[in-house]
């Protein structure tokens, strides 16, 4: 008899093999009809897949995160399908499934238009039509290579080349056949609730030395109802798109002759400068000193640092006089040759660094997205240098800065990966063991959430990555800890311990909220552009009703400039509702108006942008009561 485990403990027996499929109508006609694929041992498989021995298993549907992965999946097997038959020579490369839905890679040297879209998408609706098995075969990696020889699919080609194993397992459904690992939805019945989202250009394997492929994305679901609410989400989060935003409140710009460098406006300048002096206040106060490094660098730094070697496809470089250079991509090997300036004893330590050092990487232009992802950002950089006994306790300290500084910000909901070790990295397996598991260890006395990444880890050391969401539910890395043993020595950086012998620091490398640019973008799109009184680029406008308060305003005006408020006055020759109207659109958070009244009284009647009368104040009420003057100076 085979014993199947439910994830609730309990037991079904079967007297034959059973395929997945059986032992989900065992369990109930219901859980049958929604299953997708299941999970034996913990490994995803088909609902065909059969079971000849004891295992445990778990029947997947689309509203467990594994089930709609799965489903996405092959919903991005369904429109590879439809392009082959729709454009003919288009070959079909990737398509995985991603966060809220799935893409797929062509080669299509002519190029897919929005056009093309409809009817790619139309083509997919027409294949459910005929509810198309998927089934699944094996061939040996021969046998696929002349397969895929047969039908000039050069790209499955390498792909197959590429796998370890020799036996290769393929999907089918009707016409469309795909080297695949799988699993899938037993049928296409299974996937009617899509929607083809948008193209773009994508290298293959993310090589800019590769072809130029063609990307398709879109995004699938279990219902229509959850695809109606993610679509109805996803127009809502159009007018919160902070490029759009920022076009608006003329925050900044980006322009081909500068691909991925913003230019900051006037407005946008002052809500970067606002957060930077927010988090210098907080930096001196957790004990850090700030310090400005070069921003280029001879290539020999970025040797020994091993950045030469790991990270050069994406760093800039140059050369003058017969010496090579490189733009940095980050701060530690700047930061450790002013460690390294004096000797340095057991007791100095730790030691905590912090610079807003500008920092440049050469991003591949398909993935720039205004300013979340750029090739020129200033990060909230800093590195702590410590003894291995005070690795926990800074760490610690640092989780807690995190949490407190994103919720000053608004944000409450931290999404927190530890990323592992990668394939490419330097050091003993027996160093990243224990650099892993301190980090691993914080974060459980933390009592923080958490989610391994395994192979995501930076080449010198194990990260944690804290990520904010954006108004589409997109996750965007902000800060980071990273705990380093390898660097410190590769420089030759060292501090006297107490038995007068020199060993290098521990390099704590961390960033709280990370790229300022990326963060600005995140803050737009959390808020859609109404930021708190303290950091709006514009904190009120003084309106005057007629000419005849002309001088007053000003006055009004510059006595706010005077205290330090970010002030201004609009005397325009317009009726004092459209002044109004038109700078509550423009997110700024106090209108004062002024009328003959209140220069009787000397007095402005304040107006929030949410259409609150809040009546008439002196300059001074309106800043203690309001303004609120400890933050405009900074007093965070």
């Amino acid at each position: 008899m085979l014993k199947i485990t439910l994830p609730d403990g309990k037991h079904i027996e079967f007297a034959n093999p059973v395929t997945v499929k059986a032992v989900a109508e065992a369990i109930g006609p219901g859980l049958a009809r929604a299953a997708v694929a299941g999970k034996v041992d913990g490994k995803p498989v088909d609902l065909s897949f059969l079971i000849d021995h004891d295992v445990a298993i778990t029947i997947l549907t689309p509203k467990d995160p594994e089930g709609l992965e799965i489903l996405r999946h092959s919903t991005a097997h369904l429109l590879a399908h439809a392009v082959c038959e729709l454009f003919p020579g288009a070959e079909p490369t990737v398509g995985p499934a991603i966060e809220d839905g799935f893409y797929h890679d062509f080669y299509y040297p002519k190029g897919f238009t929005e056009d093309d879209l409809v009817t790619i998408e139309n083509k997919m609706h027409d294949l459910l039509k005929t509810n198309q098995i998927i089934e699944r075969t094996v061939k040996n990696k021969s046998d696929a290579v002349a397969f895929f020889k047969g039908r000039n699919e050069n790209y499955k080609i390498m792909m197959v080349e590429d796998i370890p194993d020799d036996q290769v397992s393929f999907y089918s459904q009707g016409s469309f056949i795909n080297a695949c690992l799988g699993p899938h939805v037993p049928s296409t019945s299974h996937l009617k609730s899509f929607k083809l989202t948008k193209l773009s250009g994508a290298y293959w394997k993310g090589d800019s030395n590769n072809e130029m492929l063609q990307r398709i994305y879109g995004t699938a679901w279990g219902s229509e109802k959850e695809l109606k609410e993610y679509l109805e989400r996803l127009e809502k989060a159009k007018q919160n798109d902070h490029r759009l935003i920022g076009k608006k409140m003329d925050l900044f710009h980006l322009q081909e002759e500068a691909p991925g460098i913003v230019f900051w406006h006037p407005k946008g300048w002052a809500i970067y400068s606002e957060i930077k002096k927010y988090l210098i206040s907080k930096l001196i106060k957790f004990g850090y000193q700030e310090i400005n490094t070069p921003i280029i660098l001879d290539r020999s730094l970025w040797e020994r640092s091993g950045h030469w070697d790991n990270y050069r496809e994406v760093m800039f470089t140059t050369e003058s006089e017969n010496r090579h250079y490189a733009l940095k991509p980050m701060n530690c090997p700047g930061h450790i040759q002013i460690y390294k300036q004096g000797l340095k004893s057991y007791r100095d330590l730790p030691i905590r660094y912090c610079e807003f050092g500008y920092c440049h990487r050469n991003e591949v232009s398909g993935s720039l997205h205004g300013t979340m992802r750029v090739r020129g950002f200033t990060v909230d950089d800093g590195h702590i240098f410590c003894t291995d006994d005070q690795i926990q306790t800074e760490c610690e300290a640092f989780i807690g800065q995190v949490v407190e500084v994103c919720a000053y910000f608004g944000f409450k909901e931290i999404t927190v990966k530890l990323s592992t070790r990668p394939k490419e990295r330097i050091g003993t397996d027996e160093i990243w063991d224990v650099a892993e598991n301190a980090l691993a260890t914080v974060l459980d006395k933390s009592n923080i959430k958490w989610q391994e990444a395994p192979g995501d880890g930076a080449f010198y050391g194990p990260k944690v990555e804290f990520s904010l969401r954006d108004s589409l539910g997109r996750v965007w890395q902000c800060g980071t800890l990273q705990v380093d043993f390898f660097m410190p020595e590769r420089f030759g950086a060292y501090y006297i311990t107490e038995k007068g012998e020199k060993k290098p620091p521990v390099i704590l490398h961390r960033a709280i909220i990370g790229s300022l640019e990326r963060f600005i973008g995140v803050l737009l799109e959390e808020t859609g552009g109404n930021l708190p009184l303290w950091l709006a680029p514009v904190q009120g406008v003084v309106v005057n009703i007629t000419d005849d308060q002309v001088e007053y305003a000003k006055k009004v005006t510059q006595k706010f400039q005077d205290y330090g408020c970010r002030v201004i006055y609009d005397l325009r020759n317009e009726k004092i509702g459209f002044k109004i109207r038109e700078h509550s659109i423009a997110k700024v958070p106090l209108v004062l108006v002024v009328g003959n009244k209140e220069i009787e009284t000397e007095t402005v009647a304040v107006r929030s942008s949410d259409g609150k009368d809040l009546g008439q104040m002196s300059v001074e009420k309106v800043i203690t009561d309001i303004m609120k003057l400890d933050l405009l100076k900074n007093k965070y």
